[in-house]
């Protein structure tokens, strides 16, 4: 399994974090459908409201890559991006499970 984990701050703590997080919802039926996808967590920061981290998993790299190419992709981020701070680079790191030690 690979995990994709990307960080994102939005413009402030109340209504874009609100919104970024209600637009989230409605991201994770687009990825209910994708093959390959295993699940998602979006975590808020405790102590900085306007940072989340997503923590997204795939079979392989290659279904996340499908995911990222499935028409609707880009006009769900294009949403979410609108109350994110702006940025230079993407920040996302794709990493490969290698020990799951869950009850």
């Amino acid at each position: 399994m690979h995990v994709v984990i990307s960080q994102a701050w939005t413009k402030d703590a109340g209504g874009h974090a609100d919104a970024y997080v209600a637009l989230s919802v409605r991201f994770a039926a687009f990825f209910a459908g994708q093959p390959g996808f295993r699940g998602r967590w979006l975590v808020r920061d405790v102590e900085d409201p306007t940072h989340f981290t997503h923590i997204r998993m795939f079979d392989t790299v290659g279904s996340y890559e499908a995911a990222t190419r499935t028409p609707g992709y880009v006009e769900h981020t294009e949403a979410m991006y609108e109350h994110l701070r702006p940025y230079d680079t993407y920040p996302r790191t794709i990493g490969e499970v290698v020990l799951e030690d869950l009850p």
